[in-house]
C-alpha cells in the first residue's frame, strides 16, 4: 500500500486530499441539479466566463484568493444576468445571447492576462492545480461546500419537485423564481470553488460527469445527488495519486478519470449500458 500512501507524506499533497474529497463530492451533489435541470451547456459557459473577472481582479487588488474569487462571481453575473436581460428585450434566444457574451469574456480574460504578463498564472486559471492549495483557499471551499451541500439537501424535495413540475411547485407555494436565483448562485459559488483543482475550462467535466454517470445506474434524483457525490470524490482521490506517481498535471487527471468512469459505465451499465442492450438485442433478435 505504499504506493497509495505515498504521495500523503507531503503536506501540498494533504492539503490537495482534504481538497480533492471536498471539491469532488460538493460538486458531483451540486452537478444533480444541473443534470437534471438540462443545463450543462449553460454551466459551461458561465465557467468560462470567469476568466475575465479574475484577470479584472489581478490587474485593480492584485492576485489573492479573496479579489479572485469576488472577481470570478461579477463575471459570472454580468455575463448570466447579461444574457437573461438581451433575451428578454430582443428577438435573442438566451443560449445564443449567453454563446456571445461567454466567447467575448473569455477571449477578453485572456488578453488581458497576456497584458499583464503573467502566463503562469493563465494557465494556472484555465487548467488548474489543486497541488497549489493554501490554508485560506481551503476555508473557501469548506465555507462554500458547506453552504451548497446544507441549501440542496434541506431543500432537495422542493427543488425536486420544481424541476420536473414547475406549475405543481408553484400550486404548493414554493417559490420557484427565488428559488431558481439561489441555486443559479449557489452554481456559480460552487464552480469558483474549483477554479483551484480544475481551471475554468475543465470545470465544467467535474460539474456535469459525476451525475451523468450516475443517471446510466438510477432514475433517482436522491441517488443522483448522493452517488454523484461520491463518484466525484473518490473519482479526484484517485485522479491525485495517479497525477503523483505518473507526472500529471492534476486538473486534467481528475476530469480524464472522471471520463473514464463514465465511458465504463455507458458500456457496462447493467440497466442502460450499451453492452446490455447489444445483448438484449440479440436475444430478441
Amino acid at each position: 500500500m505504499n504506493w497509495l500512501t505515498e504521495p500523503f507524506d507531503l503536506l501540498i499533497y494533504k492539503r490537495a486530499l482534504l481538497a480533492a474529497i471536498v471539491i469532488g463530492f460538493t460538486n458531483g451533489y451540486v452537478s444533480a441539479y444541473v443534470v437534471l435541470r438540462k443545463a450543462a451547456l449553460k454551466t459551461g459557459s458561465l465557467s468560462h466566463a470567469l476568466l475575465p473577472g479574475i484577470a479584472l481582479a489581478i490587474l485593480f487588488f492584485g492576485l489573492s484568493p479573496i479579489s479572485a474569487f469576488a472577481g470570478a462571481v461579477v463575471a459570472a453575473m454580468i455575463v448570466g444576468l447579461g444574457s437573461l436581460l438581451v433575451s428578454q428585450s430582443s428577438r435573442i434566444d438566451q443560449d445564443t445571447a449567453l454563446a456571445v457574451l461567454f466567447t467575448a469574456a473569455f477571449s477578453a480574460g485572456i488578453v488581458l492576462i497576456n497584458y499583464l504578463n503573467i502566463p503562469g498564472e493563465l494557465e494556472h486559471w484555465l487548467f488548474g492545480d489543486i497541488r497549489g492549495m493554501s490554508d485560506g483557499d481551503l476555508w473557501t471551499i469548506f465555507i462554500i461546500a458547506f453552504i451548497a451541500l446544507l441549501t440542496l439537501t434541506l431543500f432537495q424535495r422542493p427543488i425536486i419537485v420544481m424541476l420536473f413540475e414547475p406549475n405543481v411547485a408553484r400550486s404548493l407555494g414554493i417559490p420557484v423564481k427565488l428559488m431558481n436565483y439561489v441555486l443559479f448562485a449557489l452554481v456559480i459559488l460552487v464552480l469558483i470553488s474549483s477554479l483551484q483543482a480544475v481551471g475554468c475550462i475543465l470545470a465544467l467535466g467535474l460539474l456535469v460527469t459525476p451525475a451523468a454517470t450516475m443517471l446510466l445506474f438510477s432514475d433517482s434524483p436522491m441517488c443522483l445527488f448522493w452517488g454523484g457525490g461520491i463518484i466525484g470524490a473518490s473519482s479526484a482521490v484517485i485522479a491525485l495519486v495517479l497525477s503523483y506517481w505518473l507526472d500529471l498535471p492534476t486538473g486534467s487527471s481528475i476530469v480524464l478519470v472522471l471520463g473514464a468512469v463514465f465511458l465504463i459505465s455507458f458500456l457496462i451499465s447493467p440497466r442502460y449500458g450499451v453492452l446490455r442492450a447489444l445483448k438484449r438485442r440479440h436475444v430478441h433478435g
